[in-house]
């Protein structure tokens, strides 16, 4: 009972407390971080969201449509798109809804492979010069001042043309690989010189820690952003010599790539015939995989480099 000459205070009830943990800690350690920084970096969110339409394209073209329709007269020829062939067909009898799908897999995957040996390549040679330094240092350097000053489609002609029955996917990939993997050794081999000064490194050094115990556990973590914004930039380098080799004819005939399918556009003169159903297909694709790879790399970009972060 309130005495006299004082008024009771209401006490106000905060309601049940809400148990921390579960949703609620996920979302507030793990997502909400992730959410926030993808709301400052669109361009890597756009990246991503063209990527992923293009592989709903092909994962929902594979599983729902007779892509095996991508073989010379599998239908009628010169078909305009209709209901039965989405897009249309060419002068050979193929499929180019078929052909869309089947190629844009197999691009990607020349993509894939090339900047995947690549960016290894590339990796391990940047770690050997730049933390053993001496001979092998002088070795890789001559080795990448002279890659990078001969053109690359020069030496893939040359492959092309030697190796007997032509290049098929994988070997195309792997050739393209033989030649990309100079400017992720100069560009890595640049960021190990800078790590290889660093303090922690020294102490690790000087507590007799094995070369490779520092390469893997003290250099390498701090690498994996810039090597994974390398390696997208090699996929899209990878691509671009790939199209580049088909469409002058030194592709793998039987696969329906993308640079093929201009190939047959440019044997068969599809713009004088009119068939636009033909070249558009390949022509945004290649725009949508390209304009993915951008803008997935210049939002890498802010990720490797400190110069760029900013805080959350």
């Amino acid at each position: 009972m309130a005495t006299e000459g004082t008024t009771a205070e209401p006490v106000v009830s905060s309601g049940p407390e809400i148990p921390r943990g579960g949703w609620a800690d996920f979302y507030e350690n793990r997502l909400d971080p992730i959410i926030r920084y993808a709301r400052r970096n669109p361009p890597l969110i756009v990246g991503v969201a063209l990527l992923s339409s293009l592989l709903i394209f092909v994962g929902v073209g594979h599983l729902f449509y007779d892509h095996e329709q991508f073989r010379p007269l599998s239908v009628d020829t010169r078909k305009a798109p209709s209901w039965d062939l989405p897009f249309g067909s060419d002068t050979q009898g193929r499929d180019l809804f078929a052909v869309a799908v089947r190629g844009t897999t197999l691009t990607l995957r020349i993509g894939l492979i090339a900047g995947a040996v690549a960016v290894i390549m590339g990796t391990v040679f940047a770690f050997l010069a730049a933390y053993y330094r001496g001979w092998t240092d002088a070795v890789v350097r001559v080795l990448v001042d002279v890659g990078l000053t001969i053109p690359p489609l020069l030496i893939l002609i040359l492959i092309a043309i030697n190796i007997s029955g032509g290049l098929t996917v994988d070997q195309m990939g792997l050739a393209i690989s033989t030649v990309a993997w100079v400017f992720p050794a100069r560009t890595i081999r640049a960021q190990v010189l800078v790590l290889r000064e660093r303090a922690y490194v020294e102490i690790a050094r000087l507590s007799g820690t094995s070369g490779l115990a520092i390469i893997f556990k003290e250099m390498m973590p701090n690498l994996i952003p810039y090597i994974t914004a390398s390696f997208v930039t090699s996929v899209a380098a990878g691509i671009l010599a790939s199209i580049g080799l088909e469409a002058i004819g030194l592709g793998p005939f039987s696969a329906p790539t993308l640079g093929m399918t201009i190939y047959w556009n440019i044997q068969f003169s599809s713009i004088i015939l009119g068939m636009w159903w033909w070249w558009l297909p390949p022509i945004v694709t290649i725009i949508i995989v390209f304009v993915g790879l951008f803008m997935i790399s210049a939002g890498l970009d802010e990720w490797s480099n400190p110069r760029l972060r900013k805080s959350v």
